[in-house]
């Protein structure tokens, strides 16, 4: 009888796809909760991201700025724009797709740089007047602080910095974006 001997490509793919499925688990004890619920018109528009625990993408990120549409068919055109490295760096423009995976708060999402891939996306704060927001994952290794304004003071970046310890996240890896107005 012959034995099955997997071949590389399969190992990779195998080996891709146990990592995708381990994203999507939760990690430092309680489940991390979203918001209650997002109203998705009152969301989209301009987002600057203020503070942030960085991917590798966003290292070194100037003026980021989140935009959100919400298309006919209820995804999110994404448009992500930073100057790389200084305010007069070269701009940086990418263009994912948001898909609400929980349609009941709306604060579950999907958001996909790369068929089929759709990454942790969870609004875990949203204040009142939708002028503060945090983007956060399962995984509790980024996350994403956002303001209508590029303007964020030192105390509302300390009081994030205890929101995110709070809900599971290492606050020493929170840094400031640097943001300049006009």
């Amino acid at each position: 009888m012959q034995r099955f001997q997997p071949t590389r490509p399969l190992l990779l793919a195998a080996s891709i796809l146990i990592s995708l499925l381990s994203g999507c688990t939760e990690t430092g004890g309680d489940p991390m909760k979203t918001v209650d619920h997002v109203d998705l018109e009152r969301f989209m528009g301009d987002w600057y991201v203020v503070a942030n625990i960085p991917t590798f993408v966003e290292k070194g990120a100037h003026n980021a700025v989140e935009s959100y549409a919400l298309n006919p068919d209820g995804t999110i055109a994404t448009t992500f724009t930073f100057n790389k490295d200084a305010f007069d760096g070269p701009q940086k423009v990418h263009h994912p797709k948001g898909f609400v995976l929980d349609t009941t708060t709306n604060a579950h999402w999907g958001m996909q740089f790369i068929w089929p891939i759709k990454a942790d996306f969870r609004i875990i704060s949203l204040d009142d007047n939708y002028q503060n927001t945090v983007i956060g994952r399962a995984k509790r290794d980024y996350v994403w602080v956002m303001s209508r304004t590029p303007e964020f003071s030192d105390a509302e970046f300390e009081e994030m910095k205890a929101f995110i310890e709070s809900v599971g996240y290492d606050p020493s890896k929170l840094e400031r974006v640097p943001q300049q107005a006009g």
